[in-house]
């Protein structure tokens, strides 16, 4: 329990963690895109091995997750949070100063720990565990914060190197971490009591993340739905431009239909929390899914309409954040709801990490036009296993239960 949920003004909580996810975002998962190729002119290091780090990072921040879960249930999100800041600064002075390329690596072995304590999944825990089902709109708006991080990153970081090189732009963002993150969450998040011990086993039904078995099909279910959303959209996310271009675009065509995923993203958040408040979170699970679909379906039939394909595909994508830390809130409720992101955070984290090499062998086993159909299908199959979940989401006990 909070001592005090509303010690700090709701707002307030959203726009500290909300900055938050904007710096931890953009100095560690959109760092790379930026900085791999001044690091690679510098060190001599393959671009294979720079963004192969990357993926070691994600590894790591996807086996530390299921403790970040517990954790955040035992003591609340404030302390992970602000552990995860120091994490993410420890990390980037590593990068600030490599001696060798495995000490790179080890960094970012660093940094993904940063990442499993500090991104949406731990966010979400710390909104549900201190909001519980009212979390929805703070979860909302925290995603619309989060969809600026490249937006805001990626040129700050451009322009770091630029002055400072790109060590000087991880030292840059390790002073961040210490100076603006780590303050705002300890600051502003509130102090929560710590969670009650856990039952002993002959109260198993009442553990906290313990989901009784009506229950453990919807889980499992809701787990491939993610897995397989993170895979096709980290795939899409990593490979646009190369799949535009075998549709007949020039690169300065291709990058400008890839600049609108990021806007069409933050418009399906803003759609959601506009319109999408009084609807069942299911229902936006459904539509996120249709309209991935959708999406690479008609970037693959339709290559004129690459624009509105992008645009589909980007809402879908958006509001995709938003149903993985509502719909498991809405499914299983506020206890143990901690615990159980970070177990959903193990196969989606997996996913993302693994995503990238997957689109490179699919691209050069069956080339651009197959890698679509691929997608196509993958994104047909999400759609098609997101349908049983309906009818458990609306049973009227408003849980994944028995009838």
């Amino acid at each position: 329990m909070s001592t005090g949920s509303d010690a700090a003004p709701r707002m307030a909580v959203i726009s500290a963690i909300g900055l938050g996810q904007i710096l931890s975002w953009g100095s560690t998962y959109y760092l790379p895109a930026v900085l791999a190729v001044p690091i690679e002119r510098d060190t001599g290091w393959s671009l294979g091995w720079i963004f192969g780090a990357l993926s070691v990072g994600l590894v790591a921040s996807g086996l530390v997750s299921p403790l970040v879960g517990r954790l955040i249930h035992r003591h609340g999100g404030r302390p992970v949070l602000a552990g995860a800041a120091a994490l993410i600064a420890l990390g980037q002075l590593g990068l600030w100063a490599p001696p060798n390329l495995a000490a790179f690596v080890a960094a970012w072995v660093v940094i993904g720990l940063g990442m499993g304590a500090g991104l949406y999944d731990p966010a979400f825990s710390t909104l549900g565990r201190l909001y519980g089902e009212a979390a929805r709109s703070a979860i909302t708006k925290v995603t619309l914060f989060g969809g600026f991080a490249s937006t805001v990153c990626w040129p700050l970081t451009a322009l770091l190197e630029a002055w400072v090189g790109w060590r000087g732009a991880c030292l840059a963002y390790a002073l961040v971490h210490v100076a603006v993150v780590l303050p705002c969450y300890l600051l502003v998040v509130p102090r929560e009591e710590r969670a009650a011990e856990v039952p002993s086993a002959g109260t198993v039904g009442a553990r906290p993340g313990h989901l009784p078995p009506e229950q453990r099909t919807a889980f499992n279910l809701l787990a491939v739905v993610f897995t397989l959303a993170y895979a096709i959209m980290t795939v899409i996310a990593v490979h646009l431009l190369t799949l535009l271009q075998a549709r007949g675009l020039e690169l300065a065509a291709a990058v400008a239909l890839g600049a609108l995923v990021g806007p069409a993203q933050v418009g399906g958040r803003v759609l959601e929390m506009v319109f999408g408040r009084g609807a069942h979170p299911i229902w936006t699970l459904v539509v996120s899914s249709g309209l991935v679909a959708l999406g690479t379906i008609l970037l693959l039939v339709a290559p004129g309409w690459a624009a509105a394909a992008i645009m589909l595909y980007g809402i879908g994508s958006g509001l995709r954040s938003i149903v993985r830390g509502t719909v498991p809130l809405v499914l299983f409720g506020k206890e143990g709801y901690a615990i159980l992101m970070g177990r959903l955070g193990v196969p989606t984290l997996m996913a993302t990490a693994a995503a990238p090499m997957l689109g490179v062998w699919a691209l050069d086993a069956f080339g651009p036009e197959g890698t679509l159909v691929a997608l196509a299908v993958a994104g047909v199959v999400n759609l098609a296993l997101v349908a049983p979940l309906v009818p458990m989401a609306l049973r009227p006990s408003g849980r994944a239960a028995a009838g």
